[in-house]
């Protein structure tokens, strides 16, 4: 069984689980499939506040359409969980993407 129709049996049989919600967004952006990620990531944003690894990949997702306003706000957002939770490797790579992005527009 492929790792979108494991995760998707997962979620319809315990659809609060966020952890099964996470994992099939993960898989759906394995498969290139990004939109389909799209509204698994922003339900674990909103469940869980200080979750950053959802932001850090709905802001490729974002990239990876051409949103980059909407990636920017992402991943400044992840940027402040990241230093705040002392995680160093996500706030390089962050900091990374958000210097591709450019200076933000006024």
């Amino acid at each position: 069984m492929d790792r979108i129709a494991h995760f998707s049996a997962l979620l319809q049989q315990q659809p609060a689980n966020d952890l099964f919600r996470f994992s099939l967004a993960q898989a759906f952006l394995a498969a290139d499939r990004p939109a389909e990620a799209e509204p698994h990531l922003r339900r674990c944003i909103e469940a869980k506040a200080d979750w950053m690894i959802p932001r850090i990949l709905l802001g490729k997702a974002l990239l990876r359409r051409g949103d980059a306003a909407g990636a920017r706000a992402l991943l400044e957002d992840a940027l402040a969980l990241a230093i705040a939770q002392s995680h160093e490797a996500p706030e390089a790579e962050i900091r990374a993407l958000l210097g591709e992005l450019g200076p933000a527009a006024s």
